[in-house]
């Protein structure tokens, strides 16, 4: 009569499966990017909650997933992106939703690829949460910082959108780039210093593409929060998107795009106090689970 998620996740085929939900326990590209390590261990930590999770229904009535484990790490960083592109475009090809555990925000990259290679006839849209631009050039390599150049110089098939960018964190040539290549960048300022509620600027900032359910991959850099609510993770600031007011922004993605991938990155248990930032990331995850 006390089920959780736990008990009921794998408990069918992978095949019967519509969700299925992966880990990245890799912090090289983190590292790479000067930042602190220990998002390698974000996934099993997630999961760890994950699993502890009651269902909100009757069991039989719970969207099914299925966890096919941690993505081996034993290959290069670039050959382990190659590894992810062909995994979850294999999974989204069977119209299977991808959920991912990051790890670094440079998987960002091969899970939007992969997105994008699937969508590219259906006017996709990769909407970003993130302190961070993550439009770094490629010249010294790729890291964490990478993703996003990456995507927008291999396609150009997608509307993108950039939230919770925090001014201090971006040089203006990035943003002046990532606008140029038709990103549109909501800052945590424009977010929060309105007269208008975050909920009402975030919708007005979607408004142009929301209620099409147009296939859309959200990318999620656990740094977009505030120190007080996911202080587990390679940086973070005291100021930052408040969990509940995420919470509001995503189910109005939820219930106004055909949200198909969903990528939570750079959880560091390491970093945290009392796993909060990681029992963040698994209810957002429940929230989307709850969607089917």
């Amino acid at each position: 009569t006390d089920l959780r998620l736990g008990d009921i996740y794998n408990q069918t085929t992978l095949a019967q499966c519509p969700i299925v939900l992966a880990g990245y326990p890799d912090d090289e590209g983190i590292i790479l990017n000067g930042d602190r390590k220990g998002a390698a261990l974000g996934p099993n930590t997630i999961r760890k909650y994950l699993s502890k999770m009651t269902p909100n229904r009757a069991i039989n009535d719970f969207p099914k997933f299925y966890d096919i484990g941690n993505l081996n790490i034993e290959n290069d960083l670039e050959h382990r992106h190659e590894e992810v592109i062909k995994i979850c475009h294999s999974f989204l090809n069977q119209s299977k939703k991808w959920i991912s555990l990051g790890g670094g925000h440079d998987y960002g990259y091969p899970d939007g690829a992969a997105f994008l290679k699937t969508y590219k006839q259906s006017q996709p849209v990769v909407i970003n949460f993130d302190a961070h631009l993550d439009v770094r050039p490629t010249d010294k390599g790729i890291t964490s910082g990478t993703p996003f150049y990456r995507l927008l110089n291999e396609f150009n098939n997608f509307d993108f959108f950039e939230i919770g960018i925090q001014e201090q964190c971006n040089s203006f040539a990035q943003r002046q780039w990532c606008q140029d290549m038709g990103g549109k960048i909501l800052t945590f300022n424009e977010l929060y210093d309105s007269k208008s509620s975050p909920v009402q600027n975030f919708m007005t900032f979607l408004k142009g593409v929301a209620n099409t359910h147009r296939p859309t991959f959200v990318s999620l850099d656990i740094d977009v929060f505030s120190a007080s609510h996911a202080m587990g993770c390679s940086q973070s600031w005291p100021l930052g998107i408040t969990a509940h007011d995420f919470l509001l922004f995503f189910e109005y993605i939820i219930s106004s795009f055909d949200v198909r991938a969903l990528g939570i990155y750079e959880v560091s248990p390491p970093l945290d106090l009392d796993d909060r930032t990681s029992k963040l990331a698994a209810q957002i995850i429940y929230r989307f689970l709850q969607n089917g």
